[in-house]
């Protein structure tokens, strides 16, 4: 399909601002995927070319977390696999079961995440035992989330954070720094499976891939230099944002109410 430069140009600054929220918090497919749907992208293909643009901002920010020693990648290896093979499961089966409970349950825990960050004044700081073993923690939440994924998607971040914060007892800024690595995995393993159904609108991913590249970068380097009392907040007003969102679109009526 042909967009008008004008366009493009829009979309561009929507997946930079996108990628930076989205280094930092998650969520940043709130922007874009709205963004494309409103220019006439088919629903399949927009989630697709988000695939394709997200991919390139989550290697962005992985890749500055890693080269600046948060993330080690060969310590990481057991979790990345499994949650590569449950994306990939997880995209192959949202074609033949109905995605309902998941969407009705999403909004409610994406609540809890929310007010479990605002009402814990020490959560993030790290350094408590771990609750499991780095091989239960790859094969219960790496698969689990990672099939959540690929499955249905909103508020990924958001789980692979509080379970890095809860279950593996660590900091708020290595947590955020793991699930960047997580995410550009089962981002990669549903992009693949999109890209052999020839999903994808290439320009308008490439070009927005760029812009996401660009914010992620920037969402990095803010994740590093502000640390837990940035990400903090993010995280709440963004599990939140989706959460409100998620409902919004399963439940209008609720809302005519109020405007």
């Amino acid at each position: 399909m042909e967009l008008g430069i004008d366009v493009l140009v829009i979309l561009f600054f929507v997946a930079l601002a996108a990628g930076f929220i989205d280094a930092i918090a998650g969520g940043g497919g709130m922007l874009t995927v709205p963004a494309l749907l409103s220019v006439g992208i088919p629903p399949a293909q927009a989630l697709a070319t988000n695939k394709l643009q997200s991919s390139f901002g989550s290697f962005s920010a992985s890749w500055y977390f890693v080269r600046n020693g948060l993330v080690n990648l060969k310590q990481m290896r057991l979790a990345i696999g499994c949650t590569f093979a449950g994306s990939a499961i997880g995209a192959v089966l949202v074609q033949y079961i109905d995605a309902s409970v998941l969407t009705s349950l999403i909004p409610i825990l994406l609540v809890c995440i929310s007010l479990y960050f605002l009402l814990s004044p020490n959560i993030g700081t790290g350094g408590g035992t771990p609750k499991l073993s780095e091989a239960a923690f790859a094969f219960s939440v790496g698969t689990s989330i990672g099939f959540y994924d690929g499955f249905f998607g909103p508020g990924t971040g958001s789980f692979f954070t509080i379970c890095f914060v809860v279950l593996a007892q660590l900091g708020l800024v290595e947590a955020t720094a793991r699930t960047k690595v997580l995410n550009f995995t089962s981002n990669i393993a549903a992009l693949i499976l999109f890209i052999l159904a020839g999903l994808p609108v290439w320009k308008v991913g490439l070009i927005m891939a760029v812009g996401g590249f660009m914010g992620a970068r920037l969402g990095a380097h803010v994740v590093i230099s502000k640390g837990q009392r940035f990400i903090r907040p993010m995280v709440v007003i963004m599990s939140m944002g989706m959460a409100i969102k998620l409902l919004w679109q399963q439940h209008p009526q609720w809302f005519q109410l109020w405007f």
